[in-house]
């Protein structure tokens, strides 16, 4: 175990919803310490510390990068800036965790990966579903052959909302539409179980921006698996999901990406509720992002570079899922594709 980190020392780069909740978590962590948030705005930074009592607040995010006392900076910028913020960072020789999508597209996930493994830094993805551990038992008891053999994914993710034209989720400069938002959820948890699908279909409705707001994915595999998944802005498709095999099946009702129980059904069985708090006493929030935080902190501690549960590979693979996806659909960002 590396004797470098104690507390880890936590920079924040950006100042949204996202990154609140973020530190909000780590506040609630005693091995964690957020020391510093950086913003492109002097102003929201500076409000952003006072509000958590961070140290130091900075107007640009190559000076959180230079800081000294930052082991890890956490990316939460919309994720049209997520490949030059960690970039930046990486380039002063941070580790990263950054938020989900990773980048807008392989290509720009592909960078940043080159960087980070030949400067031998730490850099994961923030989806939290798979740091779940509830998640983490479902996919146990899936290797270990509970439902049989897996044949059948789907998992759904939409609600409805009104987002004007000027918006970042219907502005394709920023990366906007429903897919990269939302639909990433989906297609993540369907390649937890089943990996990088062999054959690909979509259909979406583009905005006037073209961007998708309503999307229907098809994903299937040499093995005859296949996956039926769908992201919207346009309704309340609740988040459900269900993971189907030979000899079983098991559903989460809703709010797959981050569950708080699953029901395990079996032929001859009664059906069988799994709840977090059976995995995971402690656990009393299913939202808390801690479970990312603390697995990007052991791995920090080990001396490892990538996460065994989010393996850099599997990012790349799931971005090369969804630029798939946006081909089939229509949709392009400019400059990026």
């Amino acid at each position: 175990m590396s004797e470098r980190y104690g507390k880890v020392r936590w920079g924040i780069l950006a100042t949204g919803g996202i990154a609140a909740t973020f530190t909000e978590a780590l506040l609630s962590m005693p091995d964690a310490e957020v020391t510093a948030v950086g913003s492109r705005s002097e102003e929201a930074a500076k409000e952003f510390a006072e509000r958590y009592g961070i140290g130091r607040a900075y107007g640009s995010w190559a000076e959180l990068a230079a800081d000294d006392e930052v082991d890890v900076v956490y990316v939460a910028t919309p994720h049209s800036a997520h490949r030059a913020a960690a970039e930046l960072c990486l380039e002063a020789g941070k580790a990263v965790l950054c938020e989900k999508a990773f980048t807008l597209n392989q290509r720009e996930a592909r960078e940043l990966v080159d960087l980070a493994r030949s400067r031998g830094l730490f850099l994961m993805e923030a989806m939290w579903t798979y740091c779940n551990p509830l998640i983490r038992h479902m996919v146990a008891l899936v290797a270990e052959g509970a439902i049989g053999e897996v044949r059948n994914v789907s998992a759904h993710f939409g609600f409805p909302g009104e987002f004007a034209p000027t918006h970042r989720l219907r502005d394709p400069d920023q990366g906007g539409g429903a897919l990269l938002d939302l639909g990433v959820y989906p297609v993540s948890f369907a390649q937890l179980f089943l990996g990088e699908p062999d054959h690909v279909a979509a259909w979406a409705h583009l905005t006037p921006e073209r961007v998708d707001d309503n999307t229907a994915i098809a994903l299937g595999w040499n093995s005859g698996a296949v996956a039926s998944l769908s992201c919207s802005f346009t309704t309340d498709t609740g988040a459900p999901a269900l993971v189907a095999g030979s000899a079983g099946r098991i559903e989460i009702p809703d709010g797959f990406f981050h569950a708080d129980r699953f029901v395990l059904h079996r032929p001859g069985h009664e059906p069988h509720t799994v709840h977090l708090a059976d995995v995971s006493p402690s656990d009393t929030d299913r939202s808390s992002m801690r479970h990312e935080a603390a697995e990007v902190m052991r791995c920090l501690r080990e001396g490892r570079t990538e996460s065994p549960l989010l393996p850099l590979d599997g990012s790349l693979s799931v971005m090369r899922t969804l630029d798939t996806i946006r081909t089939r659909i229509g949709v392009t960002y400019p400059g990026v594709d």
